[in-house]
């Protein structure tokens, strides 16, 4: 993967937890797609009646879980479909998606020291110009080529290769009805 022509790319880098909404924002090419408070109100619709908030960090900095995401995708006319890493993704028919979300582990740290607290990290994952594809992670200074849907599915497959990482297709809503399934062999969306 190279950064090779990523000008004209939008690209929000990290800032505190809200590695969720600038996931959102960069598979929409948008700032201001979504909003910290957009995501906050929709946690609170979530658990309306909750004095802390299972959906995001206690501390109000973010820390989304895939709930707020799935909802705040819905708003913008999307399905999100998780991916049984059992399967190759060969079979995902990737002209159907609107991008990626990935959900893999990451380390937090306080200055130079790593402390010991299971984390999670949002990376989106689009194609761009309509050729090649590109790792949006707000913890890059930049966006990464990944390049065609060759090169997708060789980096699918070393994400999923961890345990730990979780995969989410991000479908327009009319594709999920038209189609019988997003994922070849599959009676299941």
């Amino acid at each position: 993967m190279s950064t090779t022509d990523s000008a004209g790319i939008y690209h929000e880098r990290q800032i505190r937890e809200l590695c969720a909404l600038h996931a959102l924002n960069n598979l929409f090419q948008a700032k201001g797609s979504f909003t910290k408070s957009q995501l906050d109100e929709i946690c609170k619709r979530l658990s309306p009646n909750e004095w802390i908030n299972p959906h995001r960090s206690v501390l109000g900095i973010g820390n989304y879980d895939i709930n707020v995401i799935i909802t705040a995708l819905e708003t913008k006319g999307c399905d999100t479909v998780w991916f049984d890493k059992r399967k190759d993704p060969s079979c995902i028919k990737s002209h159907d998606i609107v991008g990626f979300i990935l959900n893999v582990p990451t380390e937090y740290k306080l200055g130079f020291v790593t402390l010991p607290l299971k984390r999670r990290h949002w990376i989106s994952v689009r194609k761009i110009s309509g050729k090649n594809w590109w790792n949006l992670d707000s913890k890059l200074s930049s966006p990464l080529l990944i390049g065609d849907d060759s090169k997708l599915l060789e980096y699918l497959r070393e994400q999923l290769q961890s345990n730990d990482k979780e995969l989410f297709l991000v479908i327009k809503k009319v594709d999920v009805e038209r189609s019988p399934s997003l994922i070849s062999g599959s009676n299941e969306t």
